[in-house]
């Protein structure tokens, strides 16, 4: 009996940010993104300056911009050492400093199936498969120090970051790899995770009907839950269609 060839889904991805100064003096978040037009490979990045003022908003956006446009070509890894020298390059010995996460995502209907995650200090990346939500990152931070030892940390513990662009080695550099197939990928800073349980990041991200309406409701809920922080969310959605 003959059969008949079905032609393979195509898939597309479509990407979306929200971010709210809050309380603080300035918005010290930052994020970036870039498609390399020769590979097709794209690059996500939200970064947090560390501290309350001008400095750490020009370290935020330094890295999340420079991260982006290396990782694009040379990989999450790499992006972020990139970003690391920059800082060092720019700000020389200030107290300009930041933390961020990078995705990199192979192009759209492609052969590749792996997307790259990276990170340093307490940004997230959650992914959502439609059915299950997986946190991706591990916080550089003193109260998951303690929590990976079997002691149970203070709630001060979890705002103080153990790496940051200026200060993690190489060798701290958070490092993962996850499907690149249909599904919903969130970084935030912890202007807005903190604020929120995993069952309520789960639920908005499963209830958005696009990227854009994701990030806005994840952000007014870090707000409606008390956040006082700067809250960023970028939302990545790869889709079949």
């Amino acid at each position: 009996m003959p059969t008949t060839a079905h032609p393979r889904p195509t898939e597309h991805t479509t990407s979306d940010a929200a971010s709210d100064k809050g309380p603080r003096a300035v918005n010290a978040d930052a994020l970036a993104t870039r498609t390399d037009a020769a590979t097709g490979r794209s690059a996500f990045v939200v970064a947090d300056g560390v501290g309350d003022h001008l400095l750490a908003a020009r370290a935020a956006r330094l890295v999340a911009r420079t991260a982006a446009t290396s990782a694009v070509r040379l990989g999450a890894v790499e992006g972020l050492i990139r970003a690391q020298r920059e800082l060092t390059t720019q700000f020389g010995q200030t107290e300009a400093d930041a933390v961020l996460v990078v995705a990199v995502y192979p192009p759209a209907g492609g052969d590749e199936e792996v997307s790259e995650i990276a990170w340093v200090g307490d940004c997230r990346a959650y992914r959502w498969n439609g059915r299950v939500l997986h946190q991706v990152t591990t916080d550089h931070t003193l109260a998951e120090f303690w929590r990976s030892r079997g002691r149970r940390p203070t709630a001060r513990m979890e705002h103080i970051v153990t790496g940051s662009a200026r200060t993690a080695g190489e060798n701290d550099i958070g490092h993962a790899r996850i499907g690149a197939g249909p599904g919903r990928l969130l970084l935030s800073s912890d202007g807005v995770h903190k604020s929120l349980e995993l069952t309520a990041i789960r639920d908005l991200l499963a209830g958005a009907t696009s990227a854009a309406a994701a990030a806005r409701s994840l952000v007014d809920a870090a707000r409606e839950h008390g956040s006082t922080d700067n809250a960023t969310a970028l939302v990545v959605d790869r889709l079949l269609g």
